[in-house]
């Protein structure tokens, strides 16, 4: 007997696109690079601060991707990122993904001193008991955030967004060296290296007992007369990045580049970095860069957008292709 020719669909159904309030233009960027609309939700904040989000349309079946950056007002965002992926899984979506570019609390990835959380796993299983079934994010802090997660994931790396500006900087620049802006960016910061096949050299911190000043700084490697990209994970209150200007500065750096990939910016961290000799901020949009944080900054400042990179993880994700082969890996 003949059975009739069935079309076969996708595992997870359709690409469902929902956003956040914390990143808009990031969603927008998104939809657009995959010619899928962003799905309408209401999302609403009662006078007692309580969140409410509605679907305007059933997602039954569907494969679902929630797209929020949890950078300030973290709490806020994080809490907006759970329940929205809680009202797709009451919704019995197929397949939740939480796209969270930037995943707050990395930095609390262990118990460093007695009587402290682990508060990168608690965000971890909150993304998992609220319903998602995959998570995808770049640079996060520590690797073994990984390993927090019982969910598979994909976490994606800001090198291949920022490597292709790096290269076409790479012929203007004096003897270019790579410097990370402590030993713990050391191994990623040999990616950047080979990238532009240059040499490495790193700033250490050392602890003192010296009260004013409890950290020092030296510089392991040499950067005399010579061009600095000084990279980094994020900036955040710019404190390490002050600091690794001025000692560049004293060992004889000529010009410098800043380049990170998460640009948290908080307290006074843009009017930090505008005061310092830096030649140009080279940055993602993993994070939102306010317009008047941006005009401080000025043309110095570089913000490249992972927008189409998570684009066509998100089609490979949901096609069932590798994500691996777009890197060569």
């Amino acid at each position: 007997m003949n059975m009739p020719h069935m079309q076969h669909d996708l595992l997870y159904g359709n690409i469902k696109l929902f956003s956040g309030t914390s990143h808009p233009e990031l969603s927008s960027e998104i939809a657009e690079y995959l010619d899928e609309p962003l799905c309408g939700r209401d999302i609403l904040q009662y006078p007692n601060e309580n969140l409410f989000v509605q679907l305007h349309n059933s997602v039954r079946g569907q494969d679902c991707y929630v797209i929020q950056s949890t950078a300030a007002p973290v709490h806020h965002n994080l809490m907006e990122l759970l329940i929205l992926i809680q009202t797709l899984k009451l919704d019995s979506a197929g397949r939740i993904t939480a796209v969270v570019p930037y995943l707050c609390y990395g930095r609390s990835d262990k118990k460093d001193k007695p009587r402290v959380p682990i508060t990168a796993k608690l965000v971890a299983d909150m993304i998992q008991i609220a319903g998602a079934d995959r998570y995808m994010t770049f640079d996060l802090h520590a690797g073994q955030i990984q390993g927090f997660f019982g969910i598979p994931g994909d976490v994606l790396r800001g090198f291949h967004v920022l490597k292709d500006y790096l290269l076409e900087l790479e012929p203007c620049l004096e003897n270019p060296v790579v410097v990370t802006a402590d030993l713990g960016f050391a191994k990623k910061g040999r990616v950047y290296a080979d990238l532009i096949n240059t040499g490495l050299a790193f700033i250490e911190k050392k602890r003192t007992s010296d009260i004013k000043n409890p950290v020092s700084m030296t510089i392991i490697g040499d950067v005399r007369n010579r061009d600095v990209i000084l990279v980094d994970d994020e900036v955040n209150t710019a404190g390490s990045m002050v600091h690794a200007v001025e000692i560049l500065k004293e060992h004889g750096a000529r010009n410098i580049y800043m380049v990170f990939v998460h640009p948290v910016l908080s307290l006074n961290a843009v009017e930090r970095l505008a005061a310092l000799p830096v030649k140009r901020f080279v940055t993602t949009n993993t994070i939102p860069i306010p317009a008047d944080k941006k005009a401080i900054l000025g043309n110095r400042l570089v913000v490249l957008s992972i927008s189409a990179m998570l684009g066509e993880v998100i089609l490979r994700a949901n096609e069932g292709r590798s994500v691996g082969a777009m890197f060569n890996e």
